[in-house]
């Protein structure tokens, strides 16, 4: 055991362990979720001290001998090394100080190892004076949350585009299949299978955008702020290398925050990146609803689709299959609604000069990325590359249905039309059938108007056949 302390007084700890004395308060203070932090939170903050670190060299206040140890130490988490020493719980209180100096205390602790040192020996190499130089939780905390954030949404992004592409695929080869088209849940008019994916495909690309847009505000970070944005103990020279120095270290573009004070305070671009998930999350649960809908039976429903067979769907129900990857689409976007509002109350809750909910804003924030990214490869890769089309189906119920009927609007007016609707529910009768009979339209124009190439786009159908003029079919 090694004994450390700190002006509240001394705490032992075990000897192998890199977190120091600030680190196991915060243990004992905040048993809440069980969950450690972020992974690529984790490695955020120690790209955050490397560029910190090497920045300081560069001013010429820190040892080069002390930057370098430290320099090597944040490296080795970078490449991850030493992530079981983060031990604080995700959510606390402090704005985040736990997390910051259990980063501090690791690096300080490696940092002394490589210099030949004990653990401890911080009159050596400190966790505050030499870690977390010419910094403050105000201004590392907010910086590492956006490196992750960025990374994480890279990734979200990639999934994005290759779901969207996967759809593209999928509306190319349902391009020909007609179905009916649904408005309330009852029978509109026809639409291909194809149109629809297409739309699904147009929707994920536009969510894609969305988060890129979005992610694009995180670029301004306000390194060098310190305590309120004032940059109090940070020299100009290492403010613009540090951020220089995060730019090199994560092959992003950052740049400093125009006003350093505004973004200690404020962290609405959070809310805002937020928001765009939550969004993308309600179009692909949209998604996800029709494809249940769509897949629906295999006898008693619409059945118009076929959804990969993924696992048993019942344990009463022999030979049940349920939709569960759709399901699972749904309930991750359920999740990130309740992330995002979190988020929002979080955001809302500042005060002054700093924002000290920050540690909820990024549990949320990483848990929405996370699931989200998962939630759409599995999407594509287990449920849309593979799901098939019941052409047979479609075509059946478009020939049972009267919403065709609206495509005869131009030719035969609207009042005509409810007659034919109304004859056909009661009786039975195809629409086509009960058009002939009266003899209101030529079978050869009914035809052409009521063709499925027709009916799914601007054509034909929608010019005006009156008086027997003859309509151009050419």
């Amino acid at each position: 055991m090694r004994i450390e302390h700190d002006f509240l007084g001394e705490i032992e700890l075990p000897s192998e362990v890199y977190y120091g004395v600030q680190t196991k308060r915060a243990v004992e203070n905040f048993p809440i979720t069980g969950h450690k932090l972020d992974k690529e939170f984790i490695v955020a903050l120690a790209i955050v001290k490397k560029a910190a670190a090497k920045a300081n060299m560069t001013t010429g206040r820190m040892p080069t001998n002390i930057g370098a140890a430290i320099v090597q130490a944040c490296a080795e988490i970078i490449s991850g090394k030493w992530h079981d020493q983060f031990v604080v719980d995700a959510i606390q209180g402090g704005a985040g100080t736990s997390m910051n100096m259990n980063a501090n205390e690791v690096i300080a602790n490696r940092a002394l190892e490589i210099l030949g040192h004990n653990k401890g020996e911080y009159n050596i190499v400190s966790p505050n004076n030499h870690v977390n130089m010419a910094q403050s939780t105000n201004d590392v905390i907010p910086t590492s949350i956006r490196i992750a954030t960025i990374k994480k949404a890279n990734r979200l992004i990639q999934e994005l585009t290759m779901l969207s592409d996967s759809l593209t695929r999928k509306s190319e080869e349902f391009s020909d299949i007609l179905k009916m088209g649904r408005t309330h849940l009852q029978d509109a008019v026809p639409i291909t299978l194809g149109q629809e994916f297409a739309a699904y495909s147009a929707g994920v690309k536009r969510a894609a955008k969305r988060v890129q847009r979005a992610m694009q505000n995180l670029s301004a970070i306000n390194m060098g702020a310190t305590a309120v944005g004032t940059g109090l103990n940070a020299e100009p020279e290492y403010i613009e290398e540090v951020v220089r120095q995060i730019s090199w270290l994560t092959d992003e573009t950052f740049i400093s925050a125009t006003n350093l004070v505004d973004a200690t305070q404020n962290t609405d671009e959070l809310a805002e990146f937020s928001s765009a998930l939550k969004v993308s999350a309600l179009s692909l649960s949209k998604m996800a609803n029709d494809l249940r809908l769509m897949a629906s039976g295999p006898k008693c429903g619409f059945n118009e689709i076929i959804l990969p067979a993924m696992q048993p769907g019942s344990s009463i129900m022999p030979g049940k299959v349920n939709p569960v990857i759709p399901e699972m689409v749904n309930q991750v976007a359920f999740q990130v609604i309740g992330n995002d509002q979190a988020i929002s109350l979080a955001v809302e809750a500042g005060q002054f000069e700093l924002n000290v909910m920050e540690p909820v804003i990024a549990y949320n924030l990483f848990n929405s990325l996370t699931i989200l990214t998962n939630a759409v490869n599995i999407l594509n890769h287990r449920c849309v590359m593979n799901i098939g089309a019941n052409d047979i189906r479609c075509q059946q119920l478009v020939n049972d249905s009267i919403g065709i009927v609206t495509a005869l609007l131009p030719h035969i007016g609207y009042e005509e039309a409810s007659l034919i609707a109304k004859e056909a529910i009661n009786t039975s009768r195809p629409v086509k059938e009960i058009v002939k009979a009266k003899g209101l339209i030529p079978a050869e124009q009914l035809e052409v108007i009521l063709s499925p190439g027709e009916m799914t786009k601007p054509g034909i159908a929608g010019k005006k056949y009156l008086n027997n003029d003859k309509l151009d079919i050419a």
